[in-house]
């Protein structure tokens, strides 16, 4: 695990966290140090997967030392939330909120960001000591959705996720997003599946790339 201030920075460097999901365990270190390869600072393996953790342990041994930090997603519960944060996840995120699941992460000084929509699922989020909020899922609100949050909630921290692709990636960046989450449009899974880590790699440099030209205009 990371210090979870330190963790934040390094998202926020990134400007782009990625999803890793459904990705077997031979092929998921692979895949992990081909997205490390193409800039992407912050991976995200999701805790449903079959043998999460033990792919959250593989991919922050292969990781270490290069900066780049390994997480779980889609954490439902608190006891889930325990085994990946025993596995090594230096930051915790769900697709809601499930205020034992911020808790949880509290007590193990581990980075956590919760799913939220509405002004009431944010101020729950934020009360229970979230550490940004994930606006998820983001293609259902648009861009505009940031601002709607933050008008009321002042400057909340939101990494908006599911839908988020090149196409629209400086809409919620020129909204206020503190960075982004993506899956599909950033892991190309047909590469994976032929086993083409070079592609895996640049599929992944193409959207940071595309990440970086938003933050810059």
């Amino acid at each position: 695990m990371t210090d979870r201030r330190a963790v934040e920075d390094r998202i926020v460097e990134s400007g782009v966290l990625a999803v890793l999901r459904g990705i077997d365990e031979d092929s998921i270190v692979p895949v992990a140090r081909a997205m490390h390869e193409g800039g992407v600072g912050a991976l995200e393996v999701t805790a449903d997967d079959v043998r999460a953790a033990e792919k959250i342990a593989a991919v922050d041994r292969e990781l270490a030392g290069t900066g780049t930090v390994v997480g779980a997603g889609t954490v439902l519960d608190a006891a889930s939330a325990e085994s990946v944060i025993d596995a090594g996840a230096s930051f915790v995120v769900s697709p809601h909120v499930d205020v034992d699941v911020i808790r949880t992460c509290n007590r193990h000084g581990v980075f956590v960001a919760p799913g939220v929509v509405t002004p009431t699922e944010a101020v729950t989020a934020m009360e229970a000591g979230a550490d940004v909020l994930k606006m998820f899922p983001a293609k259902t609100v648009g861009p505009s959705h940031i601002g709607a949050l933050r008008g009321p909630l002042g400057d909340v921290d939101v990494i908006p996720t599911g839908g988020v692709s090149r196409d629209n990636v400086a809409d919620y960046f020129d909204a206020g997003a503190l960075a982004v989450g993506a899956g599909s449009a950033l892991v190309d899974y047909e590469a994976i599946a032929d086993g083409d880590m070079d592609r895996v790699r640049e599929s992944a440099a193409s959207f940071v790339e595309a990440v970086e030209d938003a933050r810059s205009d």
